[in-house]
């Protein structure tokens, strides 16, 4: 199911999840087996003692609070997002609409200083801000992966970060920004109803990993178990939080989860979110690791290069399913 409209919807109370958190600092073994077991029951994990420093996450935020805060019309000049550049409630071109704002930004430095122009009064200062904590969460990412495949014992420990540390990966940076919302300034009125808006609906992140940052404003929610929204808690606010994506699925034959996962606005305090989604070249072939490949679990996807994934990634709404297009499963089994 895709919400493609911003109407208000009602879920009922649910306790914040309490997702792993994992302290990059301790035994280099242990840290692996964590993240192993969080990629496999959860999907999403945080991290902390990750080794970016307080003043570029600083800078980066600032800069997006500092051009989400323009007028409208001086924001549109980075637009409108085809797919990168500024956005505002559309997103994608399948009819998704949510309440939120967004740049979404290529991760190749002579892309946002060219774009930075148009984003901000003062690009260098912008485009420095950017590709700084670009540099850092590439970083944490490729160690994150390194941990992973230490993890699961593959012989190329690599196999994961080199796709998104080559030099013509195709990962991206996006900024939302969520404004405060009032349910009492929307009709609703009672005290102990659930009421919230959509921000970005749901949806599973296409890409190997997405390392996300927010300001401390409650708003992840995902979704373990169809129809059931669990919120994520936003503390400790040092932390990034991690998950897996629908390539890194791919990669390990089904045993980590990508989860589907959405933004809802329900605070009067605007949220602010900092995805990088680590992804590799267009032209990269992607497919199950060998070694999790057995008699017993044959491979559940055929191999797809980058770009086809994407493609079809950008030609489906956002709660629509891609990995099953590429399933060695026939459909007929599942009776679709």
């Amino acid at each position: 199911m895709v919400v493609a409209s911003p109407a208000p919807i009602q879920t009922e109370k649910i306790r914040d999840i309490e997702l792993p958190i994992i302290d990059l600092l301790a035994e280099r073994s242990q840290v692996s087996k964590l993240l192993v077991k969080a990629c496999e029951e959860f999907g999403f994990f945080k991290v902390i003692n990750h080794g970016i420093p307080d003043d570029t996450i600083t800078k980066i935020e600032e800069e997006s609070f500092e051009f989400f805060a323009k007028p409208a019309s001086e924001k549109q000049q980075a637009g409108p997002a085809d797919p990168y550049g500024y956005g505002s409630k559309n997103i994608g071109f399948n009819g998704d609409i949510g309440q939120v704002e967004y740049l979404l930004l290529r991760t190749n430095p002579l892309s946002i200083s060219h774009k930075s122009k148009c984003i901000s009064n003062h690009p260098n200062k912008f485009s420095f801000a950017v590709i700084g904590y670009i540099e850092e969460v590439r970083k944490l990412a490729c160690q994150i992966l390194d941990l992973i495949a230490e993890g699961l014992w593959v012989p190329d420990t690599p196999v994961f970060s080199r796709l998104i540390s080559d030099i013509d990966s195709d990962s991206l940076l996006r900024l939302n920004h969520y404004p405060p919302f009032n349910p009492k300034n929307n009709g609703d009125r009672s005290a102990t109803s659930f009421y919230h808006q959509i921000g970005f609906g749901e949806h599973t992140d296409p890409q190997i990993l997405t390392i996300l940052r927010s300001n401390g404003v409650q708003g992840l929610q995902i979704s373990l178990e169809e129809g059931v929204w669990v919120p994520v808690s936003p503390y400790p606010t040092t932390a990034f939080c991690v998950n897996v994506g629908d390539l890194l699925q791919a990669m390990t034959n089904g045993r980590f989860l990508s989860v589907r996962h959405r933004a809802i606005v329900n605070s009067h305090k605007s949220r602010l979110s900092i995805a990088y989604f680590g992804a590799p070249s267009l032209c990269s072939t992607i497919s199950c690791l060998p070694k999790l490949v057995t008699i017993q679990k044959p491979p559940l996807y055929r191999s797809f290069t980058w770009a086809e994934f994407k493609r079809a990634t950008y030609s489906r709404q956002l709660g629509e399913s891609r990995l099953n297009l590429f399933s060695t499963i026939d459909d007929s089994e599942n009776g679709e």
